[in-house]
């Protein structure tokens, strides 16, 4: 069991953190500039006065993008790891990160080929028309 005065640093620790926030805030409330103007009140975005709404829908596409970033990066996490350790691991994990290393490209190629990478509409084929003989 832990003995209380083994906890002082931790509680003064807290009682920092809460002083130093109450007295961030308070100087900002006390400092802070009062803006009465009108156009204060509008949301802007890096100084542009915003148009329309802000419930745009968004293409999936973007969020395939983010997706494919967040899975390929976390594998070059793997990759990595790998590379730290790689003389611990010897020629079995060496043959492991060769397949790893395959089974991710050969997911890339998959995307690629489906299309899910493409960010340009597909040009629709149009249908030739039958030709007529003259009679």
């Amino acid at each position: 069991m832990t003995e209380p005065l083994a906890l002082w640093p931790l509680v003064l620790y807290f009682a920092a953190v809460i002083v130093l926030v109450a007295a961030t805030l308070g100087i900002s409330y006390v400092l802070g500039m009062r803006h009465t103007a009108r156009a204060a009140e509008q949301p802007f975005e890096s100084g542009i006065v915003s148009v329309g709404s802000a419930r745009v829908r968004f293409s999936a596409k973007f969020y395939l993008i983010a997706m494919f970033f967040v899975i390929f990066d976390l594998e070059a996490v793997y990759v990595f790891a790998w590379a730290i350790a790689f003389r611990d691991v010897g020629w079995p994990g060496y043959i492991e990160i060769l397949i790893f290393i395959g089974i991710l490209v050969a997911a890339l190629v998959y995307l690629w080929r489906i299309g899910a990478l493409d960010w340009a509409a597909r040009p629709q084929r149009r249908m030739r028309r039958p030709e007529r003989k003259a009679a």
